[in-house]
């Protein structure tokens, strides 16, 4: 299965690991990598420091291309030209206008993503330059940039921006999903949730096991509930007990929610989390997990086993080459 984007990012496997926070480190994205995928490790918070040796330790475990998320909330220039310094082969863009940093990026030699919610936002983008555009349906897990579903955003985005290839991003999580994706006219497509149950993947089991236990209608989006860090960023996380006393307690404003300052766990590399703090819970947290804001996409109800990353690449690949396939025959 060979498509636009496997080319410009010199990969195997149209399959994009989607950038989830403390979920994804330098073990997991090199892990998809190595199974012909692109990796993507979020490093929009790190300190210089941590972010090259980040990067550094990615490259220890994989000599295939990768890339690094830099989320536009929050200021990236720096960031940006220490990947460009340690040769980072792809930046991706996320929550927001990319501006100058395109072609900066560009001019450092790195192939450019950047995630956009609408066709209008995906036809600015490609005007500044971007390689590669990944429309994020409504559906996905996570910080939500857009409101239009994945189904409609896709084709509309390629029709848009045509030839600059698409990546489908947003409740994907099978080889059905990539199927789906291409024949809407995409060229690969991004995942998150399916890759929280790798064995790679640096989250807590009690949150491993919420989105095993799950289904397609066990998620919630909110317009800033888990706000902490990060406020007004719409999100979809499954419904927990944080989320469920909020609504009972009528939806409050910030500064009004019930719990507000009261310390329910503690990291041992962040410290101390809040309650409504925008925080994936990790491995090393202790204290009341399910009060957390727990991420997922609606593609949640496909997620039902544990498995190394490699083999969720593997297996999405085949199913969607079968499907494919079997499309093919039936036009014969």
């Amino acid at each position: 299965m060979k498509t636009a984007i496997c080319d410009l990012l010199g990969i195997k496997i149209p399959i994009i690991l989607a950038p989830m926070g403390n979920a994804v480190g330098p073990k997991l994205t090199a892990a998809v990598c190595n199974a012909g995928g692109l990796g993507t490790i979020p490093l929009w918070r790190a300190d210089m420091e941590t972010l090259r040796g980040q990067i550094r330790q990615v490259r220890s475990l994989t000599e295939k291309p990768f890339a690094v998320n830099l989320n536009l909330d929050f200021p990236q220039e720096e960031r940006l030209e220490a990947c460009l310094k340690e040769r980072v082969p792809v930046i991706s863009f996320f929550w927001g206008d990319p501006g100058g940093l395109v072609s900066r990026a560009k001019a450092g030699g790195a192939v450019v993503m950047q995630t956009v919610g609408s066709a209008e936002e995906a036809q600015a983008a490609v005007r500044y330059g971007v390689d590669i555009v990944v429309a994020q349906g409504w559906e996905a897990g996570g910080h939500v940039w857009g409101t239009v579903a994945t189904m409609a955003l896709v084709p509309a985005v390629v029709d848009a921006v045509a030839p600059v290839p698409v990546v489908a991003a947003g409740g994907i999580a099978d080889g059905r999903g990539l199927a789906a994706a291409l024949v809407l006219g995409a060229s690969g497509a991004w995942i998150g949730t399916r890759f929280l149950a790798s064995s790679e993947a640096t989250i807590h089991p009690h949150y491993r096991d919420r989105l095993l236990k799950a289904s397609e209608s066990d998620t919630v989006h909110l317009q800033n509930l888990f706000d902490l860090n990060w406020p007004d960023a719409p999100h979809r996380v499954l419904r927990n007990k944080t989320v469920s006393n909020w609504e009972f307690a009528g939806r409050p404003e910030t500064g009004k929610r019930p719990g507000e300052g009261e310390i329910v766990a503690h990291s041992k590399s962040l410290g101390e989390i809040l309650r409504y703090r925008s925080y994936t819970p990790g491995a090393d947290t202790e204290g009341d997990i399910e009060a957390l804001s727990m991420w997922a996409g609606q593609g949640v109800g496909l997620v039902r086993k544990l498995q190394p990353a490699e083999a969720i690449v593997r297996e999405i690949h085949d199913e969607a080459s079968s499907i494919l396939k079997r499309l093919a025959a039936m036009l014969d």
